[in-house]
């Protein structure tokens, strides 16, 4: 499925020579075929994204059914999203679902949802982003579209007795960060321009990644300097790897601590 989202910019399912020639599958599989780990394959193959992108699958789909629900994504990243972002991506404007359910996200819809929500840098995380905030479809966006997603979170901080940061100040702070060749507007083509895209995105519709940008999370910062090749989904993955396989290191400790137990409460007296 990651081969398709990076690759497949049509959308249609089907790779073209032309998209096969300027992708570079052909040199991640060639990457595959001679690498022995292939966890060191971080394109398209390694293992540990696929364990990432099926575990937070199946935390959110509760009655494992393959199929995800508006209540369900909105739990995704410990309640990040707003319920305005939330229902335009099941309004599938971005992108049409496949699972042909309605108001249900299959498992490939869901695979496209979390590469696009963890590295908000890649070209289609940013189409499927731009075309969600664009509630009139016209190719631009508009101070009352980014202050329709930001009321939300306005809203949020304020629940949270967090320091209410006010559109005004958001807005100047998003012009300053895209520098758009209109000010009026924001177009596709600004945000592709800008290494900051991502950020505006969050500041709009993802609580916990915007607080981590206005405080400048040392963690994040340090990361990105210690591995600048790796991308945001890469760095992503890895953290939510190492943390699922302690957890279920643990669930498994726990386990044969009980087994160790029945024995004992077993042995005759």
């Amino acid at each position: 499925m990651q081969i398709f989202y990076y690759i497949n910019r049509s959308g249609n399912g089907h790779l073209t020579l032309r998209e096969l020639k300027r992708g570079n599958l052909i040199d991640a599989m060639q990457h595959a075929d001679e690498e022995e780990d292939i966890n060191k394959v971080l394109r398209y193959f390694s293992y540990e994204h696929f364990y990432v992108i099926y575990c937070k699958f199946w935390e959110l789909d509760t009655d494992h059914d393959f199929l995800i629900d508006k209540e369900n994504l909105i739990r995704y990243g410990n309640h990040a999203l707003t319920y305005r972002i939330v229902d335009r991506i099941f309004s599938q404007v971005a992108r049409k679902f496949t699972s042909q359910v309605e108001g249900k996200m299959g498992y490939q819809d869901f695979v496209y949802f979390i590469l696009s929500e963890e590295d908000k840098t890649s070209e289609p995380s940013l189409e499927f982003w731009f075309k969600c905030i664009d509630l009139d479809g016209n190719g631009v966006l508009t101070r009352n579209e980014l202050n329709f997603f930001y009321e939300e979170q306005l809203h949020r901080m304020e629940c949270m007795a967090q320091e209410p940061v006010l559109f005004e100040d958001i807005l100047c702070q998003i012009i300053d960060m895209i520098g758009p060749e209109n000010e009026s507007y924001i177009t596709l083509h600004d945000l592709k321009g800008c290494k900051l895209s991502g950020s505006v995105f969050n500041i709009l519709f993802n609580l916990n990644k915007f607080m981590a940008f206005e405080t400048r999370d040392p963690f994040l910062i340090r990361q990105e300097r210690e591995n600048p090749t790796l991308t945001e989904w890469d760095r992503f993955a890895h953290r939510e790897y190492i943390r699922l396989s302690m957890e279920e290191d643990v669930e498994d400790a726990s386990n044969g601590s009980a087994e160790v137990w029945d024995e004992s409460l077993e042995a005759p007296f």
